[in-house]
């Protein structure tokens, strides 16, 4: 099945907002009823599609003219990607820089085809996986390009149940995923918000980190070895666990968002399937003093699988547990909600319950038993469904992330509020602005925000100047520019600054060198050269 064209996900599990959450709405932001409702598909006009004989080179590199689309509800499901402002143009009927056309190879020698057809006919190319990015990673810097659609590249090539290791390839969904590796008793371990419709090949592309962090990692860690096709052959990384041969290739092309090429597989760490998985509630009574018996545990241990902290304001709006948004248990809430989950055998899991439990304590936190665990494990995938009943009922909602050294997460979170809550009142739409810690490491965090507010007169155009001073305001408190999100277009300046001026034309060197003609997502992560 296809994600919904104009909005997120399955449309059958969208669901209309509660009257108590459109009256908050209301009555907190004055977000007014307004007709959001999308441009019919077959209305959105779309530029011409390539030449005859472009589309029958294409048609040779992947086996057959039925794997290469030109029609319009492929064109237009292959537009940018599921950030809000990427939405709204969609529904306004704006698919300006839809891909001119679709293809669906199956093998890694079909994509270097596909690259060569497209290197020679100056059309760019780009990877398209679940089509879940929110930053402008797949709206390249140029009108005429294919968009790469890996689907038909979704199974389990290997598994090595000794080493625990999995080759995998890109276009298998991470669901998919799973259930294959459990067919042999195993677990990838990696279930970030988008994980019912991303894929192996985008976790890599943009260094995804899921909600379970704590206790498995982040993708890029679980990474053993990639194969990249490129306009000028393959690279292949991974020979071992860990090597001290020279620099790590592999760490060059995780995050690179197909700037450098296409990942046509990724050989993984696994882990053995968890006899239980365990999710509880704890309550603190400050944003700070949660944040340090997170600390705590992220240093000290014992770390569990799942941990993350809602601010005072997500607590009482109620999305640190997606399920009671807008009802009178989360309206009532005090302080912050923690989330601590564990994974494991069952002995494990008990002596890291009770051993953390007296941590949390010891920092001043009140248990609240499994119930908002399971509540919010029940919901933890609802929250961009969410964002689009949102959008249906007026409101305009997005998100941004960031991550820091502990020292400085006190700085960073008031920072990005400041600027985001400074600029949004000053357009006549004060927000409501919501945050969570929700990756922990010894030595840092991550802070992802919410931002809620009326869409004013044009809601894209209200957006820009308040994106632009939190990714200011991220630089300026020494946070980083995407924790887990990536780059794409819309943090690609912040990324320059970030990397420096020789990291960035070090980098333009080995764009150069794999993708010499730049067909490859130009534009995105990296500036056109």
């Amino acid at each position: 099945m296809d994600m919904l064209w104009s909005g997120w996900g399955d449309p059958a599990k969208a669901a209309p907002l509660p009257d108590s959450v459109t009256g908050l709405l209301r009555d907190l932001l004055g977000v007014k009823p307004r007709d959001t409702a999308p441009h019919a598909l077959d209305e959105i006009p779309l530029a011409e599609p390539p030449s005859a004989p472009v589309l029958r080179a294409l048609a040779d590199a992947v086996g057959g003219a039925e794997q290469v689309r030109t029609d319009a509800e492929s064109r237009i499901r292959h537009t940018r990607g599921k950030s809000t402002p990427d939405l709204l143009k969609l529904r306004a009927g704006d698919a300006g820089d839809a891909p001119a056309a679709v293809v669906l190879p199956s093998t890694h020698d079909e994509v270097l085809a596909v690259l060569r057809v497209c290197a020679e006919h100056g059309l760019a190319v780009v990877p398209f996986g679940g089509g879940t990015s929110v930053v402008g990673g797949l709206a390249p810097e140029r009108s005429a390009f294919v968009a790469l659609d890996l689907r038909r590249m979704n199974a389990l090539v290997a598994i090595d149940p000794v080493s625990r290791t999995a080759t995998l390839q890109p276009g298998l969904r991470a669901p998919d995923a799973e259930a294959l590796l459990a067919e042999y008793g195993f677990t990838l371990g990696h279930f970030p918000q988008s994980y019912e419709w991303a894929t192996i090949g985008g976790f890599a592309a943009a260094r995804s980190s899921g909600q379970a962090s704590a206790g498995y990692g982040r993708f890029d860690e679980m990474v053993l070895g990639l194969t990249l096709a490129t306009p000028q052959g393959t690279l292949d990384t991974g020979r071992a666990p860990r090597s001290a041969a020279g620099p790590d290739l592999r760490q060059l092309i995780l995050g690179s968002e197909g700037a450098f090429g296409v990942i046509t597989s990724v050989t993984v760490r696994i882990r053995p399937l968890p006899q239980v998985r365990v999710y509880e509630g704890w309550r603190f009574a400050s944003f700070e003093e949660g944040a340090t018996a997170l600390r705590r545990l992220a240093q000290d241990g014992p770390r569990p699988t799942v941990l993350r902290l809602s601010d005072e304001t997500e607590t009482f709006v109620g999305l640190a547990q997606p399920d009671a948004i807008g009802s009178a248990e989360a309206t009532a809430s005090a302080g912050c909600t923690a989330i601590a989950g564990y994974e494991g055998t069952e002995e494990e899991t008990a002596r890291r319950r009770e051993e953390a439990a007296a941590v949390l304590r010891a920092a001043g936190g009140t248990y609240l038993g499994a119930e908002p665990g399971e509540r919010w494990a029940h919901g933890r995938y609802s929250a961009p469904y969410l964002r689009d009943s949102l959008l249906d009922a007026g409101a305009f909602a997005e998100t941004l992330e960031t991550a820091t050294f502990w020292s400085r997460v006190p700085e960073l979170y008031s920072a990005v509020r400041t600027a985001l809550t400074g600029t949004l009142t000053a357009a006549g739409t004060p927000p409501l602005v919501m945050c969570h810690i929700s990756h922990v490491y010894e030595n840092g965090a991550s802070l992802y925000f919410t931002v809620v507010s009326a869409q004013g007169e044009d809601p894209v155009a209200h957006w820009a100047p308040a994106k632009e001073a939190a990714n200011e305001a991220v630089l300026n408190a020494g946070g980083t520019i995407s924790h887990h999100h990536g780059v794409g277009t819309d943090h690609r300046d912040g990324y320059l600054r970030e990397a420096g001026p020789l990291g960035i034309e070090a980098l333009l060197a080995v764009k150069r060198r794999l993708d010499p003609d730049g067909v490859l997502n130009p534009g995105i992560l990296l500036p056109l050269d």
